[in-house]
């Protein structure tokens, strides 16, 4: 019997066909790992003394802070640091 590359049924005649993608190195689900990721980095910014602000803002004033950060080459969060550190240094004044 020949081998026909659209015969997906027949397994035992593919067992030596390498699968297609990445192999699987960790036994945890890609959703499990993430949030053991996520989990960890949280650890790790909470060690460092990092503490988790989120707010809302407009989309314009979004792509203006976007905008300062690529001219400075920050990152945004960088440079909504910068601008706070800023703006209480001349609090204190």
């Amino acid at each position: 019997m020949a081998k026909q590359e659209a015969d997906c049924i027949t397994l035992d005649l593919f067992h030596n066909l390498p699968k297609v993608g990445r192999p699987k190195t960790n036994p945890l689900s890609r959703e499990q790992q993430a949030r053991i990721n996520k989990r960890n980095q949280l650890r790790r910014d909470r060690a460092s003394g990092l503490k988790r602000v989120e707010l809302k803002l407009h989309s314009e004033i979004i792509e203006r802070l976007q905008q300062l950060a690529d001219e400075y080459n920050l990152s945004r969060a960088q440079l909504i640091e910068n601008v706070l550190n800023e703006y209480l240094e001349q609090q204190q004044k």
